[in-house]
């Protein structure tokens, strides 16, 4: 089982316009709800893929109980959600036709009480006994502990469970120093915890940090890797248009899909590389064509070379 946690769950809502102007009423063509949030995005592509996943964090009120009933129609997803006093958020994208771009309004989050907190990382504990990796995606919601990346990076080496953490900003670089085994940023967010704008430099500077591995997300321009093994460049076979919503957590389901088999480095990069890419072309934010996925994977682009013995 592939343990995801999302603490800031939400619902995501995503309207399609024929064209968003400002200060202008609009008639929605067309309207999609599914549970949201980093840690489910990459359970339900982690599904997808064939593996058991179970996914964990904050649900409440009617939005919750929407999240919840959502989530039991996904094959291959346990619900181990912890119920809070406060709502779900919700996250509202709305997509301009004319000229794919997105634009995304994000709530941020029910207040989480100290009791509840202490509750999760009880729940959060048990979780990993059965957990052949876990990952921790996402912002946190107001309440809970700027460093709580780091205490839950720190109970699940403990507990002898690979972590993957995906997050920004000061829950990123404190998670970073309880040494995860790998961080995936995207470039804003290395060359914020980093203080480089040179991806290889960057990359490495945060494995110096504390991180095993980072894989930093570069845009259409692929992934880039510094490892204990080595270092690797993939780039997809194009860019591509589409909605880049959800690509991020594609990549990290490839990740992890690709740590809990015992890929080498470059075939998990392939991966996450062509999960992200294939998202970025699906009709609907956040998922994936099978057949998309296959054929960009056979025409993936890795590069590098692995650490001298």
């Amino acid at each position: 089982m592939i343990l995801t946690v999302t603490l800031n769950t939400a619902l995501d809502i995503t309207y399609r316009v024929r064209s968003l102007t400002p200060h202008a009423s609009h008639r929605v063509s067309e309207v999609t709800e599914r549970p949201g949030g980093k840690g489910l995005n990459v359970a339900r592509v982690l599904a997808a893929l064939g593996h058991e996943v179970t996914v964990t964090g904050f649900t409440g009120g009617a939005t919750g109980r929407v999240v919840q009933e959502r989530l039991a129609a996904v094959p291959g997803v346990a619900d181990a959600l912890v119920p809070v006093a406060g709502a779900t958020r919700r996250t509202i994208a709305v997509v301009d036709d004319q000229t794919g771009d997105t634009t995304q309004l994000n709530e941020p989050g029910p207040t989480i009480t100290p009791l509840e907190w202490s509750a999760f990382q009880e729940a959060y504990q048990d979780l990993l006994h059965g957990a052949a990796a876990v990952a921790l995606c996402g912002s946190l919601p107001p309440g809970v502990p700027v460093g709580a990346y780091a205490g839950l990076v720190r109970t699940a080496r403990a507990a002898g469970v690979p972590v993957l953490l995906d997050t920004s900003g000061e829950p990123l670089r404190r998670g970073v120093a309880a040494r995860p085994d790998i961080i995936k940023p995207n470039a804003d967010e290395l060359a914020e915890l980093t203080g480089s704008h040179e991806p290889l430099r960057a990359t490495q500077d945060a494995r110096r940090r504390g991180a095993g591995a980072v894989v930093a997300s570069l845009g259409s321009e692929g992934l880039l890797a510094a490892t204990r093994e080595g270092r690797w460049r993939a780039t997809p076979p194009a860019a591509v248009p589409g909605n880049p919503t959800g690509a991020g957590d594609s990549a990290v389901a490839g990740l992890l899909s690709g740590l809990v088999e015992h890929l080498p480095w470059p075939d998990r990069l392939a991966r996450a590389t062509a999960l992200s890419t294939a998202t970025v072309r699906a009709p609907v934010a956040g998922e994936f064509d099978r057949g998309v996925y296959e054929e960009l994977l056979a025409r993936v682009t890795v590069s590098g070379e692995a650490s001298a013995a």
